[in-house]
């Protein structure tokens, strides 16, 4: 299904006039064993779709809370193969979209055809590759569109206008807008020019623009939200899995739609 069924979930939830979330956890972290059922959890709370983490040793924009779940995931034996060959086993199942967020050297290793590929066949809708930049994208946008994969790009507070212009046009499913300086992790306050940034990334992009990062309680979800079409919460997700607090995981992701 790949970026049409990212297209047709946000599509039926924005014409009722609902927020997107998109709940971000670290696969493997808790266990691989427990994944599908994280994904099932996630989707009876109301997540538009899941991102899904895969663990590297050199997370250059994770934040201690995601490093530590990449950490947990990677000691229990986690690789990018195992994640796929779980997805692929119980992708009749998910009706929910997944949106894998990598690094783009586990997939150099694990072969970039070879990846596409299996992710196609184990039901993922779309990719993150928060270190590929604008240039470099040839490496892979190919093969990505050839399997029907959204390639989501990121847009970040420091790009300059024609930049953001470029990743805005090119972005697929949707356009994930960075809403701090920095690495992910719980943040306090955003600055005042975010609502901003938001706004004018909406008025450019041909797809729904989500804000992430830094993102951690349901008043920052709807004040970014209140800019966008939606946000991504990961850094709380993860701790809130992580002390078993799922009535809490619940309520954030109600209460911020």
């Amino acid at each position: 299904m790949g970026k049409s069924r990212i297209n047709q979930a946000f599509q039926k939830k924005l014409e009722k006039n609902e927020k997107l979330f998109i709940p971000y956890i670290m696969a493997g972290d808790g266990g691989l064993e427990n994944l599908d059922e994280r994904i099932e959890f996630l989707q009876s709370c109301g997540a538009s779709a899941v991102e899904l983490g895969i663990p590297f040793s050199d997370p250059v924009a994770d934040g201690p809370t995601i490093q530590g779940a990449g950490l947990r995931a990677l000691a229990k034996g986690t690789t990018l193969f195992g994640v796929l060959e779980t997805l692929k086993n119980s992708k009749e199942n998910r009706n929910i979209p997944i949106i894998l967020m990598t690094y783009f050297n586990p997939i150099y290793t694990y072969g970039v055809e070879k990846f596409t590929t299996d992710c196609a066949a184990s039901g993922v809708d779309g990719i993150i590759i928060p270190d590929l930049p604008l240039e470099e994208e040839s490496l892979i946008a190919g093969s990505l569109q050839e399997n029907s994969i959204a390639f989501v790009r990121l847009a970040a507070l420091t790009s300059g206008e024609s930049r953001l212009a470029e990743i805005a046009k090119r972005s697929e499913g949707f356009l994930y807008a960075v809403s701090v300086t920095g690495t992910t992790g719980a943040k306090a306050t955003h600055s005042a020019n975010v609502k901003g940034f938001l706004q004018g990334l909406k008025e450019i992009a041909n797809v729904p623009v989500l804000a992430g990062f830094g993102v951690s309680n349901s008043d920052q979800a709807k004040e970014l939200g209140g800019n966008c079409d939606g946000v991504i919460v990961g850094s709380k997700i993860v701790d809130l899995f992580h002390e078993g607090k799922r009535d809490e995981i619940k309520e954030l992701i109600k209460s911020s739609l």
